[in-house]
């Protein structure tokens, strides 16, 4: 008999490695989501400063003209 109870804890044991697994693999694709998902929102924020910056620049004309 001891040897189906070490069976059933070599299970159980695999099991709960593997949960362990998927829930660090599931965490790293969150974070992963997250870092891609951050720069686009800082792209967008350079990109409303740059076409600001830009409206603000007054046109500089010629001075022959």
């Amino acid at each position: 008999m001891p040897t189906t109870f070490q069976k059933r804890q070599k299970e159980m044991k695999r099991l709960e490695k593997q949960r362990e697994k998927a829930e660090r693999r599931a965490q790293k694709k969150l974070a992963k989501r997250a870092e891609n998902e951050a720069p686009r929102e800082d792209d967008a924020l350079r990109e409303n400063e740059t076409s600001t910056e830009n409206e603000l620049t007054p046109v500089q004309s010629a001075p022959g003209d």
